[in-house]
C-alpha cells in the first residue's frame, strides 16, 4: 500500500525541495542550470487521470509479483488466533511454502489476488492522487508553505502521507477484508469468490461485518504511509543532492524498498491485530477476542509473547523490498512515459 507531492514520485526529475536545498547549499559557487532542468520547466503536468492509472497500475503490478510473500505472511500472522502456540513454534517459510504446494497446488499462492488487484488499484490511486492534493491545501497554511524550512517539508510530507493513507483505506476497505479471508482460507473454501464473499458477510456478520478491524486499519496506515512518504522523499532528496547523475529508476527503488523497511517495522503490531480482527467470526468460528482493539493487543502479548506481534514479519521483510521498489519503480516510469507522451502532443 506512498510518494511526494508534485513531482515526490516523479520520473527523471528532481522534486521542487530537493532542487531547492540544493541551491541553497551551493549559494556560494552556483552553477549555470543544466539543460535537464531547463527543459523540466516546460514540461506539461499531467491531469488526474495520468495520475490515478500510474498509481493504480504501480500498486496492482507489484502486488501481483510479491503475492506469494504476501499470502504467506497472512498465514503466519493469523495462525495464533486457532492454533497451539506451541506448535507454531516449530513452523518456518520454507514448511508453510512446502505445505501451500502439496496440499492447495503452486497457484495457491496467489489465492486472493484478484481481488488485492481489484483493492489495490483504486487504493493506489487514491492514495498518490490525494497525497498530492493534501499537500498543496497544506503549503496553504502559514508555516508550512515551501518557505518553512526542512522542518516544514517534513511535516507536510507526513501529514499528507497519513491522510491519504487514511483516505484511500476507508474507501476501500471491504475489499481489503474480502482479500484477508480469502487469503487465509487453506483446505476448505468457505468463500468462493469476491460477490460471494461480500454476500456471505453481510448475510453472517451484516453489513458491519465488511468493516471489522477497521480501527486498527485507520490507527496504523496513517503512520505507516506518513512514515514511507517521509523516509522516501527524504533519502531522494539527499540522494540526488550527493549523486545527481545516477539514474532515477534505480534511486526510487533503493530509496522505496528502505521506506518500506522502515514503515513495516514500526506498524506490523497493529498490522497483524487488524487481520486477526478481520477473521474473527469468519466462516462461522467463535469470537476469539472479546475485547477491543487494546484487549487484543494484550490477549496476544500475554498468550504468545512479544514474538506472537511480530508473527510472519520475515516474509514480511521478503515482500516489503521488491513490493516497495516496484510500486516507485513502476509509477515514476509511468509517469515518465505519460509526460513524454503530453510533450509530444
Amino acid at each position: 500500500m506512498q510518494t511526494e507531492a508534485r513531482v515526490g514520485i516523479a520520473a527523471a526529475t528532481m522534486d521542487s525541495g530537493a532542487a531547492a536545498a540544493a541551491a541553497r547549499r551551493y549559494t556560494t559557487q552556483p552553477p549555470p542550470p543544466p539543460p535537464q532542468q531547463q527543459l523540466h520547466r516546460h514540461q506539461p503536468q499531467l491531469g488526474t487521470v495520468p495520475h490515478l492509472l500510474a498509481g493504480g497500475v504501480a500498486g496492482a503490478v507489484s502486488k501481483t509479483c510479491t503475492a506469494p510473500l504476501a499470502r504467506l505472511t497472512i498465514l503466519f500472522q493469523v495462525q495464533g488466533m486457532h492454533s497451539d502456540v506451541a506448535t507454531l513454534q516449530k513452523n518456518s517459510i520454507w514448511r508453510e511454502a512446502s505445505r501451500i504446494v502439496y496440499e492447495e497446488g503452486f497457484r495457491a499462492f496467489w489465492k486472493g489476488n484478484l481481488v488485492t488487484i481489484a483493492h489495490r488499484l483504486p487504493y493506489s490511486s487514491i492514495s498518490f492522487y490525494t497525497y498530492e492534493r493534501y499537500k498543496k491545501l497544506l503549503q496553504m497554511i502559514p508555516g508550512l508553505d515551501k518557505n518553512g524550512g526542512f522542518g516544514a517539508d517534513v511535516g507536510v510530507r507526513l501529514i499528507g502521507g497519513g491522510l491519504s493513507g487514511i483516505t484511500a483505506a476507508s474507501m476501500t476497505y471491504p475489499l481489503d477484508l474480502v482479500r484477508t479471508r480469502l487469503a487465509a482460507q487453506t483446505n476448505t473454501a468457505y468463500y468462493r469468490g469476491i460477490s460471494h464473499a461480500l454476500y456471505t458477510i453481510c448475510r453472517d456478520e451484516g453489513v458491519k461485518g465488511l468493516y471489522k478491524g477497521l480501527g486498527a486499519t485507520l490507527l496504523g496506515v496513517g503512520p505507516s504511509i506518513a512514515i514511507s512518504f517521509c523516509v522516501y522523499e527524504t533519502l531522494r532528496s539527499h540522494w540526488q543532492i550527493e549523486r545527481p547523475y545516477d539514474s532515477p529508476v534505480m534511486i526510487s527503488l533503493a530509496c522505496g524498498s528502505l521506506s518500506g523497511i522502515a514503515s513495516s517495522t514500526i506498524t506490523f503490531p497493529l498490522d497483524l491485530v487488524r487481520r486477526r480482527k478481520q477473521l474473527e467470526g469468519a466462516a462461522g468460528r467463535a469470537r476469539v477476542y472479546q475485547t477491543g482493539l487494546f484487549g487484543t493487543f494484550g490477549h496476544i502479548f500475554h498468550t504468545e509473547g512479544l514474538r506472537g506481534l511480530y508473527r510472519g514479519i520475515l516474509p514480511e521483510y521478503c515482500k516489503v523490498v521488491p513490493s516497495v521498489g516496484i510500486v516507485f519503480m513502476t509509477y515514476e516510469t509511468l509517469k515518465s512515459i505519460f509526460t513524454e507522451l503530453a510533450s509530444d502532443d
